[in-house]
């Protein structure tokens, strides 16, 4: 009885140690494998590919067109560049270019190829009312005669705030066709509902499990605006941002940091 008790003592004795290193090298694990909120966001924000409208020099705001081929190729060669940043979301303007746009750089995303687009409306491009559809050189050179510009005037020192404004101004003067279209829009209310939407979704993602990188995919000029809005030192490139550029941010303890603008390297990263 004696031996037997020794022996049911000695297996207690092993089924505790082997327990107890379970359960340690449990928490290990967990520890190791569990995600933990950020403590700061890199937001690589990217203009939409270039569309059919953009190709035929139509102004393009609200109203919506789809890649064309040589668009869905640059932004599939900017996905691929950035197929070794792992997001942990990815959100994009509800329009049709811009969800476009965020889908294909998704699909060549080695850690990230299962997230889903998440749309928000508050970062659509510029409406211009009753100008959308039209020529943009009509455009243009409406807001130049307005001014009392040259046309090469208007487009050397255009700002979005000028230029957005401008175009409330003559868009209200179109009443009748006004009664059946979104009026443009004003800057403030443009860079209004912009600011809100990305304060909304750092908010989001400050409080995610993930890598703090955050994928958002919105519109030449809306992106231009909101970075104005967010830092005072910023100018738009000559030009405008290009088709699939990507312009990161930084954010950490409640502050926004400019990293890099109209950034085509991982474009150029793609193609090679």
């Amino acid at each position: 009885m004696k031996r037997l008790a020794k022996i049911l003592g000695i297996l207690m004795l092993s089924l505790l140690v082997v327990a107890g290193c379970s359960t340690g090298n449990g928490k290990k694990d967990d520890a190791a494998t569990a995600k933990k909120t950020p403590e700061e966001l890199t937001l690589y924000i990217v203009r939409h590919g270039k569309t059919m409208m953009n190709t035929t020099n139509r102004v393009q705001g609200w109203s919506d067109a789809v890649l064309t081929k040589a668009g869905e190729e640059v932004v599939t060669a900017a996905g691929v560049g950035l197929k070794d940043v792992e997001f942990q979301n990815v959100y994009s303007s509800d329009s049709g270019r811009a969800i476009q746009t965020a889908n294909l750089i998704v699909k060549e995303n080695e850690k990230s190829s299962d997230l889903k687009v998440i749309t928000d409306e508050r970062l659509r491009e510029f409406n211009f009312g009753t100008y959308e559809g039209d020529l943009n050189h009509t455009m243009w050179q409406d807001i130049a005669d307005d001014q009392g510009v040259t046309l090469e005037e208007f487009m050397k020192n255009m700002t979005p705030e000028s230029f957005a404004n401008s175009v409330a101004k003559l868009d209200a003067k179109n009443v009748e066709e006004a009664k059946i279209n979104w009026p443009a829009e004003d800057y403030k209310t443009i860079t209004t509902r912009l600011k809100a939407g990305i304060e909304d979704i750092v908010e989001k993602e400050m409080k995610n499990e993930g890598t703090g990188n955050v994928l958002i995919t919105s519109h030449g000029l809306s992106i231009s605006a909101l970075l104005a809005t967010l830092f005072d030192d910023y100018k738009i490139p000559e030009g405008g941002l290009k088709n699939a550029s990507v312009c990161t941010v930084k954010y950490k303890d409640g502050k926004y940091t400019l990293d890099k603008v109209n950034d085509l390297s991982y474009i150029e990263a793609g193609q090679n």
